[in-house]
């Protein structure tokens, strides 16, 4: 498809078959050594011939002298161009030059009577001609921004201009991969190991999720988009590796929102010979670990809080808490009874099943309230059905959430490793599911009947976890390339 009509774009057209008669490359193979724009700050007033390139980001003519800002990720530099240092060749070609164009150039350093250091331009070349202009973005002397490109829909469609404009984009983003790098770092250091499992699978389970639903071509059945590791994880678990983990994508065919995507990273880990209150121990230690990578000390800002991440966090008991907030012991309530209340409440008029109403009521309840970091325990067996019940109450398990500013981060169990009671509660949910249609994962089956030692599981969502550090509006401001319509 060709370049659609602009008058904008068609200048720059025009200027570029201008630089091809002049017999120069605007996309040339190779070009000469350079210095980081940083590295060559940092060496400050030279006669030594120094080169470096970049991004033409600002453009000022005064006669026979030309004015330029070049950026590159380290930082930003002035060029000082006067024709009488250049040979005809390069002086016209400079001419043919626009904002976002990418320049190498060459030169000695010196500072302008404004204090500036700048480059005083000695040779010029051309690396990449940009025919599509970019948005105009001005900062003034105090280093405020105007102009800022803030469009959401822009900003996630065109993930270029807004890292190369926004600098609180880009920041957030160089935060995300360190982030990742420290939880690998932590967990590779307490002997973890890190593992892949399959994405297209046949059987999709670990949670209670909508698949994405695919074909394989070659089998000639269908297949499904994972919605967790955890089954396979645990696999590896029964053959011996008692620590391991993957950093991967899941996929949930649901809602988009400003804390849900489709597409998701998450952080799953398995780990023998511990339980829930070690995943608690493990939470802990990674956000501690993820902030520091993040430049973030004790205390976040995140959503108008000042969240204390030091730990050890706050545990909340789900039932007692359900009981203070409502005013009720909705725990001892029928599913009817439940219904009419949720819909008094505005939560839906059509939630039916027990486990979703005390969910939802809980959602409306308490999570609201969950600013600092804190875990919240004993869930009820219906919302867990893949967690160990308490030894002293079987209508609860040993399982937590991970809430700050109320928002869910992570979800842990003491897993179960009884494999004929697991057996039948995943009979019982595979009844239940459209997609599944009564088939059950008994290769998974077959690992928990060799025998899974006593463990702990825990999953965080790595996008909320970089929202909280990084104090993110909406997890597409954590997701380089969210899922979006296509433009028509």
């Amino acid at each position: 498809m060709a370049i659609e009509e602009n008058e904008f774009i068609n200048i720059r057209l025009e200027k570029l078959a201008a630089v091809k008669e002049m017999n120069i490359s605007p996309y040339p193979p190779q070009m000469p050594e350079r210095m980081p724009i940083e590295a060559l700050r940092a060496s400050g007033e030279t006669e030594d011939i120094m080169s470096t390139s970049g991004r033409i980001m600002a453009k000022r003519k005064h006669g026979k002298t030309v004015f330029c800002d070049v950026t590159d990720p380290t930082g930003r530099i002035q060029l000082f161009i006067n024709k009488k240092n250049l040979d005809e060749e390069s002086w016209e070609l400079l001419g043919k030059m626009d904002l976002g164009d990418i320049i190498w150039v060459s030169g000695a350093l010196f500072v302008t009577r404004t204090g500036e250091l700048s480059v005083r331009v000695g040779t010029l070349l051309l690396l990449a001609k940009a025919v599509r202009p970019m948005p105009v973005v001005k900062t003034d002397a105090d280093g405020e921004v105007h102009d800022a490109v803030s469009d959401p829909d822009f900003i996630y469609r065109h993930r270029c201009i807004d890292l190369m404009l926004n600098s609180e984009s880009r920041n957030r983003f160089v935060a995300r991969s360190r982030i990742v790098s420290a939880i690998r770092s932590y967990l590779d250091g307490q002997d973890f190991l890190e593992v892949e499992t399959p994405v297209l699978q046949q059987i999709y389970g670990g949670a209670a999720a909508d698949p994405f639903v695919s074909h394989y071509n070659s089998m000639d059945e269908d297949c499904y988009l994972r919605i967790a590791t955890e089954l396979y994880l645990k696999r590896l678990v029964a053959g011996g590796i008692h620590r391991v983990y993957e950093i991967g994508k899941d996929f949930r065919n649901e809602g988009v929102d400003r804390t849900h995507s489709p597409e998701f990273t998450q952080l799953e880990l398995y780990e023998a010979w511990t339980d829930y209150n070690g995943m608690m121990t493990r939470f802990e230690d990674i956000v501690q670990a993820a902030a520091k990578a993040a430049g973030v000390g004790p205390v976040a800002k995140f959503n108008g809080h000042d969240i204390d991440l030091t730990p050890p966090f706050k545990r909340v008991p789900f039932v007692p808490t359900l009981h203070e907030k409502s005013g009720e012991d909705l725990f001892d309530w029928d599913a009817g009874k439940l219904s009419a209340l949720a819909a008094e409440l505005g939560l839906g008029d059509d939630i039916k099943d027990r486990p979703t109403l005390l969910d939802k009521l809980f959602d409306h309840y308490v999570t609201p309230g969950l600013i600092q970091p804190c875990f919240v325990v004993d869930y009820p067996v219906e919302l867990s059905p893949l967690a160990k019940q308490k030894t002293d109450d079987p209508r609860i398990t040993e399982r937590f959430e991970a809430f700050i500013a109320g928002l869910e981060l992570a979800n842990a169990f003491s897993e179960q490793n009884d494999p004929v009671y697991q057996r039948e509660v995943l009979q019982n949910q595979a009844v239940l599911s459209q997609h599944r249609k009564g088939v059950v994962d008994q290769e998974f089956l077959y690992a928990l009947e060799v025998g899974m030692p006593p463990s702990g599981g825990l999953g965080i969502g790595i996008d909320r976890l970089v929202m909280v550090l990084t104090d993110a509006v909406s997890i597409r401001d954590t997701i380089l390339f969210p899922y979006l319509r296509r433009e028509q």
